[in-house]
């Protein structure tokens, strides 16, 4: 495992962190490591990024018109 110090951290981003943190029942340092893993993390599957972004947390509900049908495209041509 690897260290990290940050040094120069703003005061409020300090305060945020300890409260995001409190709020988690975890620590400073468990809350920045999830933060951090988070940020520089990537889906496995570029389907687990859409459920993430559009999922049914943050997703909405569209009503989409309705088509007609039509006929296939010919590729033959």
């Amino acid at each position: 495992m690897a260290n990290l110090s940050i040094r120069k951290l703003d005061e409020d981003v300090a305060r945020r962190l300890r409260e995001r943190a409190g709020s988690r029942g975890v620590s400073m340092e468990e809350e920045a490591r999830r933060i951090l893993a988070q940020a520089v993390g990537s889906p496995e599957r570029l389907g687990d990024l859409a459920l993430t972004l559009f999922g049914p947390v943050n997703g909405c509900d569209l009503e989409l018109p309705d088509h007609d049908a039509h006929e296939p495209v010919d590729l033959d041509v």
